[in-house]
């Protein structure tokens, strides 16, 4: 039988790539004005003042005006975000805090909506149709946790953003082959390397493909030029790291290896609340990531990589040669070493890890490619079934968009406490006494604005739950910031997430009065307002 009758007729696929030819640039343009509208909607991370301060020292320690780094707690961390962030606000002479943050957060979203950019470019170079580039970016933007986090989050999403593009440097450079190329990449993984040490994984990545590349080579020639570009690659990726790591530059291999160690097994012990009991942050049971991973992803994109990985598979077992040629099958087995061996790293060292999969967010870059690899997967089995097939799958990804797009605007703006189906969010409470939901306290600023304006004319005493607690303070307005008090011990009111304080354990609201206000994600409370003025609990009552 010709299967050539049973394809979708030519129109159609013309048509959907005259659709999406430029709409994944339209897509980003409506993603961006609606961050611009919601961007003063998110509270602060508890991290956040740390990071620019980390900075703010390590570029003091770079310029010769201060050593005070080398005797800082967070000096292994990179700043080839912090820096420039911190470059920004003082080339635009902010003073007041507010508009420094807004301005990080605003930032932050935009390396953010890059990245999805990146994901469309990439799955438009490995399956050669606009809709899947389309896909692709949609997949990427329309994950609910990763949304809210691109915004209030400068340490996890632009290490996200910033591996999927280069992830995409790292398919141009094999394509193209050249020294040139492959200067480039090592800059770029360097770079990436300076975020986050897990960017070394492209690092080995790369030099592993050359090596298969050395292998089929045709001629000793070939080979010379594999080798020349190979350690061009790795000298440029050396290079780059060193030169943004000033931490590094007066001892760069013992320091590189205490940064190395550090950020696989920070010494900080936090317990998580995981399946309903608290587990110590280095003692996390095999099934942490996958299991966080799995609840929190939303539903098209499990179900399309799903279809992805076994696509992948039935390939790779037809033609197996493929994984070790320059080919996009090759590249796809290259994805999918990128989520896999990081989780299976992280379980046999026993890294530490706090809040969930935060620390490997990462891992979303390559499973949304192989999640577009499977919607192709998908497609093209549509088309050899019956004639309109590939409308259906166009259908099919739509309302899986539609979906996803729907619990993002009704969570707002607490979109980094979504679950999917695969857990109970029916019942009230159930979630709370699971899974940590607002571990940042980012419903702490919807708690101290009601506070605000209960109580307009009078300084608000908070008692202080836990180190970082209160960074959040430095979004409010100015005004609000003078009226704001934290106190070590007894205050007027006491703000709670039900949930555990920093490196304390678990906590609950005192009993001095029932709750002035909370807010609810499914049904669960992810913050409290309690008096411990009973007489505030009286007049706020009265009201």
């Amino acid at each position: 039988m010709d299967t050539r009758s049973l394809r979708a007729p030519s129109w159609l696929r013309t048509a959907a790539d005259v659709v999406t030819a430029r709409s994944s640039w339209l897509a980003c343009a409506l993603f961006l004005l609606a961050g611009v509208a919601v961007l003063d909607d998110y509270g602060n991370a508890a991290d956040s003042a740390t990071q620019r301060h980390t900075a703010r020292l390590t570029l003091d320690y770079a310029w010769g005006r201060s050593d005070a780094l080398l005797r800082y707690e967070d000096r292994m961390y990179g700043v080839a975000v912090e820096a420039p962030l911190l470059w920004a606000e003082r080339a635009l002479g902010l003073q007041d805090s507010r508009a420094v943050y807004l301005l990080r957060h605003l930032l932050t979203h935009l390396l953010f909506l890059a990245g999805g950019l990146g994901a469309a470019a990439l799955a438009f170079r490995l399956y050669g149709r606009r809709w899947l580039a389309l896909a692709a970016l949609g997949l990427f933007l329309l994950h609910p946790r990763l949304y809210a986090h691109s915004f209030f989050n400068s340490k996890d999403l632009p290490f996200l953003s910033l591996f999927m593009l280069a992830l995409l440097l790292l398919h141009w450079t094999f394509r193209r082959g050249t020294a040139r190329a492959f200067l480039l990449c090592g800059v770029g993984v360097g770079a990436l390397a300076n975020v986050r040490p897990m960017g070394l994984l492209l690092f080995a990545a790369v030099l592993a493909l050359r090596a298969c590349d050395f292998l089929w080579a045709a001629d000793r020639a070939a080979r010379r030029r594999v080798l020349r570009t190979g350690g061009l690659f790795a000298a440029a990726c050396a290079l780059t790291l060193y030169a943004l790591f000033p931490y590094l530059w007066s001892d760069p291999v013992r320091r590189l290896a205490e940064s190395l160690a550090y950020m696989a097994d920070q010494p900080h012990l936090v317990p998580q609340l995981f399946r309903g009991r608290y587990v110590s942050s280095d003692a996390l049971p095999p099934a942490y990531v996958p299991v966080w991973f799995a609840i929190t992803a939303p539903p098209p994109a499990l179900g399309f990589g799903l279809v992805g990985l076994a696509a992948l598979a039935r390939r790779a077992w037809r033609r197996p040669g493929d994984l070790l040629r320059n080919t996009r099958l090759r590249f796809e087995g290259l994805l999918l070493a990128g989520w896999i061996l990081p989780v299976l790293a992280v379980v046999l060292l026993g890294s530490t890890l706090y809040n969930g999969w935060r620390h490997l967010y990462f891992l979303y870059a390559p499973f949304c490619l192989l999640a577009t690899g499977g919607l192709h997967a998908l497609a093209a089995a549509a088309r050899r079934l019956r004639p309109p097939g590939a409308a259906w799958t166009y259908g099919l990804a739509g309302a899986g968009a539609a979906a996803t797009l729907s619990a993002l605007v009704s969570l707002h703006p607490y979109q980094q406490i979504y679950f999917n189906f695969l857990v109970n969010r029916a019942t009230p409470e159930r979630l709370l006494v699971r899974y940590d939901l607002d571990y940042w306290r980012l419903a702490y600023r919807s708690a101290l604005e009601f506070l605000f304006a209960q109580y307009p004319d009078e300084p608000i005493q908070v008692q202080k739950q836990f180190r970082r607690g209160y960074n959040l303070r430095h979004i409010l307005p100015a005004a609000d910031r003078q009226r704001f008090v934290p106190v070590n011990h007894a205050g007027d009111f006491y703000i709670t997430n039900r949930h555990t304080s920093w490196f304390h354990g678990p906590v609950l609201p005192p009993p001095y009065a029932p709750s002035l206000h909370s807010e609810k994600v499914y049904g669960n409370t992810i913050v409290d307002v309690v008096a411990v003025d009973l007489a505030k609990a009286d007049a706020a009552a009265a009201v």
